[in-house]
């Protein structure tokens, strides 16, 4: 299986898990230093996450972000204070123009199967994070992986957000995991997106954050290269998706219980007993 280093010690497919953590969308400059500093004290060395427009809202009038110039602005400050920096891109054109601030570029779930925003991605030569559409079987993203291997570009992660389970629902399939991972790409599991209700709010998504710990205790148990997980100090008060969002104080007793089950199950000893495929 390919390895993908972001950063010196950060490294999906090799080791623990990577933490992949920040809020939904950016709200302010200052929003996101104050998370940013706050992962890392608990976190340590993580890859930080936010979005500077959030193209695909439930309605028209939702807050979207600073926009592309403001938000590469900010997450560029970020990425020259230390922190590898992970965003989404929705057009082709993005796609350069974030690469120069950025170390991951993010195909969202909508978009897996645009072949050529994924090209696009695959060319700036950053690491391209693809989201496994809700509407795609585990096994058929590796479509999408090979779309952007075509240029060269084997630095890439799947993640794992949930498929669609009848109406504003979603269900989360643990076989999907190693699935995806026997494709030879890093695995990456959604903890928060996973747990959203979509649009089940009307004019907004729903969310269900009492079931983050458990999907990620079970998806942590099949050797995932990465956990993602949007946080935010007040998820009421957050512009988008605070009703999947994890409340950062609840963040470090969460990672210390996955830490121990990633130890567990990446250890000599268990993949002696259960064999190489981390099931």
């Amino acid at each position: 299986m390919n390895t993908v280093e972001v950063a010196p010690g950060l490294v999906f497919g090799s080791g623990p898990f990577v933490l992949i953590a920040g809020p939904c969308v950016i709200e302010s400059e200052e929003h996101v230093h104050l998370l940013a500093r706050s992962i890392r004290a608990i976190a340590g060395h993580f890859v930080f996450k936010a979005s500077f427009d959030k193209a695909n809202r439930s309605s028209g009038a939702s807050y979207r972000g600073p926009g592309i110039d403001e938000g590469l602005r900010i997450l560029a400050g970020l990425r020259r204070e230390g922190y590898p920096v992970l965003t989404d891109i929705h057009e082709t054109w993005q796609a350069e123009r974030a690469a120069e601030a950025v170390d991951i570029l993010q195909i969202p779930a909508f978009l897996c199967r645009q072949t050529d925003l994924l090209i696009a991605a695959g060319r700036t030569g950053r690491v391209v994070n693809i989201k496994k559409g809700q509407f795609v079987a585990p096994h058929d993203i590796a479509n999408a992986a090979d779309k952007v291997a075509s240029t060269g570009n084997n630095r890439i992660v799947l993640t794992e957000r949930g498929s669609s389970f009848g109406y504003n629902n979603l269900v989360v399939d643990m076989r999907g995991l190693p699935q995806m991972r026997a494709a030879g790409w890093p695995v990456v599991f959604d903890a928060t997106h996973s747990v959203q209700l979509p649009g089940a709010g009307g004019s907004a998504s729903g969310g269900a954050p009492e079931f983050i710990e458990p999907l990620s205790r079970a998806a942590v148990a099949t050797g995932i290269d990465g956990l993602f997980v949007e946080v935010h100090e007040n998820p009421s008060r957050a512009l988008s998706d605070g009703a999947n969002a994890l409340r950062l104080d609840r963040l470090a007793g969460l990672l210390e219980r996955l830490r121990r089950i990633d130890t567990l199950v990446k250890s000599e000893e268990f993949l002696h007993e259960t064999g190489p495929s981390r099931v």
